[in-house]
């Protein structure tokens, strides 16, 4: 198996004097008690408050789980997580939802919980995620990309200072796709973005940096070309 190394991540953006990161980890490490090895261990970045950072790795390597560890939806099996800004739930996964509530209930109950006016809240959701009627059925009826698009739609709903994005863009229609980075890397331009994605084009457009996830380790790449170079090999 192809193998980065154990060479753990390392902070390739330091804070400046200006302000600290938005974000610190800190030997980051996953496993699950049936399995004999870790998903990955020993992961440690920081992402500044514009920062942009892609979670690079084959399927099976743990991006996904990265992503929904940072987000909250997973717990980590050692190491810490700092957040000084605040951050989306990870764009594309709809596990979060109560599938016994319809749309719109799931809506009324995250614009409470941000404190957010529901009624512009709807107006927002309904407007980006296109779904119409199917907004009064019950989530559990939903299909997986109907779940996205909802959870899409809320995140950007209610702005957050970071957008944890997990291969959203490949949902929907290519007017919807491109309808998703408009609001995402143009509107929200001077956000911050960990993401997730094997559009290695998309990518190279929208990142800074990479965190390559390969055989339980991981390496920052401060490079975007080298490290789209090394995805690229390890994945041929």
């Amino acid at each position: 198996m192809a193998s980065l190394g154990r060479h753990p991540g390392t902070p390739a953006i330091m804070a400046s004097e200006n302000h600290s990161p938005g974000l610190v980890v800190r030997g980051l490490g996953k496993k699950y008690p049936q399995s004999n090895r870790p998903v990955f261990e020993d992961i440690s970045f920081n992402l500044e408050r514009d920062g942009r950072l892609a979670i690079l790795g084959r399927n099976g390597q743990g991006k996904s789980t990265l992503i929904k560890i940072l987000g909250g939806v997973l717990k980590q099996s050692a190491g810490c997580i700092k957040w000084d800004m605040t951050s989306s739930w990870p764009i594309g996964f709809g596990g979060g939802f109560q599938g016994s509530l319809t749309g719109l209930d799931n809506i009324r109950f995250l614009a409470r919980i941000y404190k957010k006016d529901y009624h512009e809240i709807i107006e927002l959701v309904d407007e980006f995620a296109e779904l119409g009627p199917a907004l009064k059925k019950p989530v559990k009826q939903y299909s997986a990309g109907m779940r996205a698009r909802l959870a899409f739609g809320l995140s950007l709903a209610i702005e957050f200072d970071c957008y944890l994005v997990d291969e959203l863009v490949a949902v929907g229609d290519a007017r919807f796709q491109r309808k998703c980075q408009e609001e995402l890397f143009e509107r929200r331009a001077h956000r911050a973005f960990l993401m997730a994605s094997h559009d290695l084009a998309m990518i190279k457009q929208n990142c800074d940096r990479a965190l390559i996830v390969e055989a339980g380790r991981a390496k920052m790449f401060a490079d975007i070309e080298e490290a789209v170079d090394i995805y690229s090999w390890l994945r041929s």
